[in-house]
């Protein structure tokens, strides 16, 4: 009589493993949401009121929209960006290098492609959320979204995975917390002022507009504003694409350096 093998091969992701890694950040997230979700949600607010009545007054339309409705839909991006690549860089290397969080986490039966991707998930779907606030302040003064707007949780989500792993790769390359200032002006800030959320891309020279499209943000408010404004199948397939494929690079790139840190 043969005994059959009750081994069995374990999965590259194993869902136990990224359950337990969601879990945790659930758990921690209802001790501290109050403070996190009022980072996430009040910057970029003030972002869409100084910009949107600020220079609205001056700009009444642009490229066919209400200038306020042209800056709401960017905004959208911005908030995306903040909540996930912040709390990749920020979270991350403070749980790495001062919590040991991490160290605890992969004790257990959590790899670390593992962790990295329940990270990345968890920032990604509060970046899809906490990005649709300054939408709701904009339809608070106005505007009036089509019926895809519901997919603006959706492209907030696939932006902010590709932000929340590009954030985790640079909490483990950087070599103090410190040195987050230099990616914080030389990269977050040009990334959010040349996407085409305050003012068209169209206007740049034709150097600048060839750099601002290899921008992930600028192809997140180009997704945002045909959602609201009306679909464009060939756009916004292309778009996307963009999107999957700066998320992808980021994969390979934070669990590579993450495995560095953690494990080599």
């Amino acid at each position: 009589m043969s005994v059959q093998s009750t081994t069995r091969r374990l999965r590259y992701v194993e869902p136990s493993a990224l359950a337990g890694v969601l879990v945790h950040d659930w758990t921690l997230f209802k001790r501290f949401w109050p403070s996190t979700t009022f980072s996430s949600v009040v910057e970029p607010t003030i972002y869409l009121l100084a910009f949107g009545f600020g220079f609205g007054s001056l700009i009444s339309v642009i490229n066919g929209y209400r200038y306020v409705d042209f800056v709401g839909t960017g905004v959208v991006a911005t908030a995306v960006l903040f909540t996930a690549a912040f709390s990749g860089m920020f979270q991350t290397f403070i749980r790495r290098t001062y919590q040991h969080t991490y160290d605890a986490m992969l004790a257990a039966p959590v790899d670390t492609h593992e962790l990295v991707l329940g990270e990345a998930l968890w920032m990604a779907a509060r970046a899809g959320v906490y990005g649709c606030a300054p939408l709701l302040v904009a339809v608070g003064f106005g505007l009036r979204p089509g019926p895809a707007v519901v997919l603006v949780p959706v492209i907030g989500f696939v932006t902010g995975f590709g932000f929340a792993l590009a954030g985790i790769w640079a909490s483990a390359i950087v070599p103090s917390i410190d040195s987050f200032n230099y990616i914080i002006s030389g990269v977050v800030t040009p990334l959010f002022l040349v996407a085409g959320t305050f003012f068209p891309i169209d206007g740049l020279p034709g150097w600048a507009q060839g750099v601002a499209q290899l921008n992930p943000l600028y192809h997140c408010v180009e997704l945002v504003r045909h959602a609201v404004f009306g679909l464009r199948p060939g756009a916004d397939l292309l778009h996307l694409v963009v999107l999957m494929v700066f998320a992808a690079l980021m994969w390979i790139v934070a669990v590579r350096k993450m495995r560095q840190r953690l494990i080599d």
